[in-house]
């Protein structure tokens, strides 16, 4: 779990059209909303705003601060400008610290495995993501699954085989299947054929042949 972050908001009252007026003035719209939470509407600073935001993910927890009021959120939803690359609304889900709640945690391979470094293999993902259970202060950032342990092809990881804490529980299936270690595909090589390289049926000849004989034989007869 990362540390506490901060994000201070303030309560604003422009919305529809008008928030893009909002924008031009440095200023990130988004809204706070959750169980017994009234939502609220909310704006950032925009440039601080985006760099805190760059590196959470949706299991993690950040406090916002609006106008001194505090909501422990989750990120749930950034909307962006594709065009100019920049956030334009961002979704925070109001969450309890004493209510367990449900959240996917995204899947990140680390370590070196003898089945791909030794055999060629290639490694399959089944999950990229596991469901947990925890208090919201709990919450892994990620969950790095250590491939090491896939010495030969046909070695596997399954959801039973990951360990995080004894805060967190795996909702996910055990027998899903995480990452598997899987034999190379044979690459095609296409075979460049030559008139030499031709295998006559039945005794025919290369049209290129054919023709060499016609010439002579005309050359013959003249």
């Amino acid at each position: 779990m990362m540390d506490k972050v901060f994000l201070k908001a303030t309560a604003r009252t422009l919305t529809g059209r008008h928030v893009r007026a909002l924008r031009r003035t440095g200023q990130l719209p988004g809204v706070i909303y959750g169980h017994n939470v009234e939502p609220v509407n909310i704006s950032l600073d925009a440039r601080d705003a985006a760099k805190v935001l760059a590196r959470l993910s949706s299991s993690s927890l950040v406090t916002i601060d609006v106008d001194g009021k505090e909501y422990p959120s989750l990120v749930r939803e950034k909307q962006m400008n594709y065009i100019k690359r920049n956030l334009i609304h961002v979704d925070f889900q109001a969450v309890s610290l004493t209510e367990k709640i449900r959240a996917n945690v995204g899947i990140q391979l680390t370590g070196n495995s003898i089945a791909v470094k030794d055999f060629n293999a290639m490694l399959i993902n089944g999950l990229t993501e596991l469901e947990v259970e925890a208090f919201p202060q709990d919450l892994p950032e990620r969950v790095v699954v250590d491939i090491g342990a896939l010495n030969k092809i046909g070695d596997a990881i399954h959801v039973k085989d990951i360990f995080l804490s004894d805060k967190v529980t795996i909702m996910s299936a055990p027998d899903e299947m995480v990452v598997l270690a899987t034999a190379p595909t044979k690459e095609e090589v296409e075979e460049v054929v030559t008139p030499e390289a031709v295998v006559l049926a039945e005794g025919t000849e290369p049209e290129v042949i054919e023709k060499g004989k016609k010439e002579e034989e005309e050359e013959e007869k003249k």
